[in-house]
């Protein structure tokens, strides 16, 4: 099972897609492991450009790290197709700079931890309540990002 997401860091926000893992996929569709990780970033991409369209958000920067699959032709094509999205790389090895990163261990909290999943279809239903539960409570994401950002203050105040 993998798990892409996005979170914005304004408001707190979580995009998702998750892709399962078909042991014995390359036997039969002949594609490796990172060839179907990149089809599935890409279609993670899409899934940011529709939820932040170009009409209202001219530019979508998104914090990346150096994996194979973040990078390729179905990337490529994808950041054509919206060239509102903009992929900024981190360094090698600095999963501190990576908002996203700050959400993982908390989901696996409540998703995976000390749960035993007789099927497959479990763990990925686990893995859906849990993204919905952070997806409908932005402010606690902001408060895992450690964002001072807070919708109910304007400005001035």
């Amino acid at each position: 099972m993998h798990t892409f997401a996005a979170i914005n860091v304004i408001t707190g926000a979580v995009t998702n897609r998750i892709s399962g893992s078909r042991v014995g996929t390359r036997r039969k569709d002949g594609l490796s492991k990172t060839k179907r990780m990149q089809v599935a970033f890409a279609h993670h991409l899409l899934d940011i450009a529709r939820a932040y369209p170009a009409d209202e958000y001219p530019e979508v920067v998104i914090v990346i790290d150096n994996a194979p699959w973040h990078r390729g032709r179905p990337v490529d094509w994808a950041l054509r197709r919206y060239p509102h999205l903009t992929l900024y790389r981190l360094p090698p090895y600095s999963p501190q700079l990576q908002p996203v990163e700050r959400l993982w261990r908390p989901l696996r909290g409540r998703t995976t931890h000390n749960l035993l999943f007789d099927e497959m279809t479990e763990l990925q239903d686990s893995l859906r309540l849990g993204l919905t539960y952070h997806r409908a409570r932005p402010q606690a994401v902001l408060k895992l990002l450690g964002s001072l950002w807070n919708p109910t203050t304007s400005a001035e105040a």
